[in-house]
């Protein structure tokens, strides 16, 4: 990965211009370091772009935020607005009387506080596109054939990492100290810092698990609100996923939790002290690893089409599980995730259990950790290579 800093294409860049042409405004949320400004520049290179991390541009907007915006008779790009959010109103008057669109691109990495201006501010003039991490595809292009799944999965797909050739567990590191000393003590009151960096590798180790929320307070010392209040923010900040679980149409008890995963496997690596590829090889949670890569991938595709998420999982009181269900008309369709390279029958239980249970699917998949993709009684097996090419 070392050598000149590269551009990749982003698979949101065609969407992205064809919204402008059709909202007002586009709003951008990810990840801090997901590439929300270079695919500003990318899409939008003629734009005036305004960084609210600017303490005199911030200071002028909260301000006087008539004038900050007055500035800007053809538009602008106004990178972390959530730094700024008095401006929302002032912004839905100025594009009603502009009516002209793509004439304001938001980005921010807070998405409940732009969700929560947005829905009262800016509701039907706002195009919403969500930019996680890159999706393996875009990371690895041609050269995923050359590419090791613990490379993968140790290394994630924060861009930095690949456009400056940086070493994963450094960047990590300084990502880390940045989001908690940053970003989450302007979000929330974190007391005790040392506290929440444990939980935070707690969360690693739980990825692919069932959320406890009194386990996990158990062991940080932390009560239960406040374990659902930090939960709740590492997911509004995308650095988890809870999914939830599918529960519609059936008799059968449910098990209601969500299951947590981290959004970037990299991430999830840095804080489960894996410093290598080889010293994953060998970690009891590399299937978990494996099953996260795969969860972030698909919930990847969802976003990169501007499509809402869809992704749930499927399991009941006496253990029978699918990791995910689609849901989507007119049947809902399970997925499977094995690291295994050669797969066995009992693979397929979860998915018959599921598909009698719901009346059948339209498809059924099983992504694993081999390299070849095939049909095998009636299911998509799909190798992890391949799982951009895979349709939620």
């Amino acid at each position: 990965m070392k050598g000149q800093p590269i551009m990749i294409q982003r698979d949101l860049v065609e969407k992205t211009k064809q919204l402008a042409r059709q909202y007002p405004v586009v709003t951008i949320t990810g990840p801090r370091q997901s590439g929300k400004t270079t695919l500003c520049r990318m899409v939008f290179p003629d734009m005036t772009y305004v960084s609210l991390e600017d303490l005199d541009q911030r200071e002028f907007a909260r301000q006087d935020p008539r004038g900050f915006l007055n500035r800007f008779a053809q538009g602008a790009v106004l990178d972390e607005i959530q730094r700024a959010p008095e401006l929302l109103s002032y912004i839905q008057t100025i594009v009603d009387q502009q009516n002209k669109e793509g004439f304001f691109i938001l980005t921010g990495s807070q998405q409940f506080e732009l969700l929560e201006g947005i829905s009262q501010s800016l509701a039907g003039r706002t195009a919403l596109v969500r930019l996680l991490p890159f999706s393996l595809k875009e990371a690895y292009g041609t050269d995923l054939k050359k590419t090791g799944l613990d490379q993968v999965l140790y290394t994630g797909f924060y861009p930095r990492i690949f456009d400056k050739g940086l070493n994963p567990t450094e960047a990590m590191s300084f990502y880390v100290n940045t989001y908690v000393e940053r970003d989450l003590r302007m979000l929330i009151n974190i007391r005790d810092l040392s506290q929440f960096e444990i939980f935070l590798k707690l969360c690693a180790g739980r990825t692919g698990q069932i959320v406890n929320l009194s386990s996990l307070g158990n062991d940080c010392g932390a009560n239960h609100s406040t374990i659902k209040s930090w939960l709740s923010v590492l997911e509004a900040s995308y650095i988890i996923k809870l999914l939830r679980p599918y529960y519609k149409n059936f008799s059968k008890r449910l098990i209601k939790s969500p299951k947590l995963y981290f959004l970037d496997t990299g991430l999830a690596c840095f804080l489960l002290d894996i410093h290598t590829p080889t010293q994953l090889a060998t970690h009891p949670l590399r299937g978990a690893l494996f099953e996260t890569f795969i969860v972030a991938e698909l919930l990847k595709k969802r976003f990169n089409a501007v499509q809402t998420d869809n992704l749930f999982y499927f399991r009941d009181n006496i253990g029978n599980e699918v990791d995910i269900i689609w849901d989507r008309s007119p049947q809902p369709v399970p997925v499977e995730i094995k690291l295994g390279q050669t797969i066995s029958r009992d693979a397929f239980k979860g998915l018959d259990y599921f598909n009698k249970l719901s009346g059948g699917a339209d498809a059924s998949h099983l992504i694993f950790g081999g390299d070849e993709s095939y049909i095998r009684q009636s299911v998509q097996v799909t190798s992890w290579r391949d799982v951009g090419e895979i349709e939620p």
